[in-house]
């Protein structure tokens, strides 16, 4: 009998190693990984600039807590914030720590304005984390589950709906908004062009916080270092991890403008966040992207991906849409379709499937060409036969 808590439907399978975008588990099996520790290790693993920080800070120094400067730590954020256009970093360990962080900074600008319950408008459909806050925000009633009573101060709205949000300006105790750019676990929705433009505006008329959750899509996932990007704006609050350490635990709360000072010693905190080991862990994603152009070939190649699916897929009747932006791909059916994901680890690879219905796939950025196609071809047959014989 395992002491593990039962909080996870794990699959049948326990990886030893890995090399790239390859895995191989304890009986020796490979698996083509699409999924990338749920868009966490974009630069594949093992990767041997990821490793050497690692090891070399681990033989220097771990952990001294935030009660000391840490040097790494005013390096990282100088870099985040260079790379950005944001002004200030807050470091903590997880995304769902980096929305309750921006949670907690919607609040206290309510506070400042002398607004007693404020409220911040979230989407239909999104997941921001599961601390009680964050799966309070996250538009899931099965995750909400058997939590209740939940945390208040939410208005939902139909996600890609301007109107839903214009309908709300007269409430003065709306204080801000909190998106994602692109909807990750809610099945890879990627909203209309111009929607952040729009959010951005609506925010500055009625003096509300910008608050974007790129946990899933930020650090090249879509494209450009940021999701925000593509519509060249700036958001009031930028919340971050995943990728950020391509394993190695780490959250960041990025802010600017009329948010940059509103947290002040007391007010928020953490014991294990921006310490040594991440930090160093996370210069060396940063550089690693940077230095090896990765995020520009995400944006070409992902682009081909996504043709590719929707052309091997187009004759497929029980397929919805096949969608998605940079290295972020959802494919929809007509049906819940979970059973695919043990039918492709029986093939040698790794897929996720998400809001039931819909085939989510995060690549990492160091897929080789070869296996690019292996992906495209082994989904497409999946897919096909799946289809026929439920059909």
């Amino acid at each position: 009998m395992s002491h593990l808590m039962n909080t996870y439907a794990r699959l049948p399978v326990s990886f030893c190693k890995g090399q790239g975008a390859v895995l191989q588990d304890t009986e020796g099996k490979h698996y083509l990984d699409a999924v990338s520790g749920i868009a966490v290790t974009s630069l594949g693993h093992a990767h041997p600039a990821i490793a050497e920080a690692i090891c070399s800070q681990s033989q220097t120094l771990l952990h001294t807590s935030n009660l000391y400067q840490i040097e790494k730590q005013v390096q990282l954020a100088d870099k985040l914030c260079t790379l950005s256009g944001m002004e200030k970093v807050f470091f903590c360990n997880s995304g769902a720590e980096a929305n309750e962080a921006a949670i907690k900074i919607a609040r206290k600008s309510a506070n400042q304005k002398g607004i007693t319950h404020p409220k911040i408008i979230v989407m239909e459909n999104s997941f921001h984390g599961r601390t009680l806050a964050t799966l309070s925000a996250t538009g899931n009633p099965k995750v909400q589950e058997g939590f209740y009573p939940l945390v208040e101060g939410f208005v939902r709205v139909p996600y890609d709906n301007l109107e839903a949000i214009e309908a709300l300006q007269d409430d003065k105790d709306i204080v801000a908004i909190l998106v994602e750019p692109v909807q990750g676990e809610g099945g890879v929705h990627v909203p209309k062009a111009g929607y952040l433009q729009s959010l951005r505006k609506l925010c500055d008329q009625n003096d509300w916080l910008l608050m974007i959750d790129e946990i899933q899509t930020g650090i090249g996932r879509t494209g450009k270092w940021f999701a925000f990007q593509h519509e060249g704006i700036l958001p009031d609050v930028l919340s971050l991890a995943k990728a950020l350490g391509n394993g190695m635990p780490i959250g960041a709360s990025l802010v600017a403008g009329k948010a940059r000072d509103i947290l002040v010693p007391g007010n928020h905190g953490t014991t294990f966040g921006g310490n040594l080991l991440a930090c160093a862990a996370a210069l060396a994603v940063l550089n690693t992207l940077e230095i090896h152009k990765y995020i520009d070939h995400v944006a070409q190649k992902g682009d081909v991906l996504l043709q590719e699916f929707r052309k091997s897929l187009a004759d497929v009747p029980g397929v919805v849409e096949v969608r998605g932006k940079g290295y972020m791909i959802g494919i929809q059916l007509n049906q819940p379709c979970g059973v695919l994901v043990g039918k492709a680890l029986e093939q040698g690879l790794l897929i996720n499937v998400t809001r039931g219905d819909t085939i989510r796939l995060l690549p990492p950025f160091v897929m080789n060409q070869e296996q690019s196609q292996q992906l495209v071809q082994i989904i497409t047959q999946l897919v096909r036969e799946f289809t026929a014989t439920a059909s």
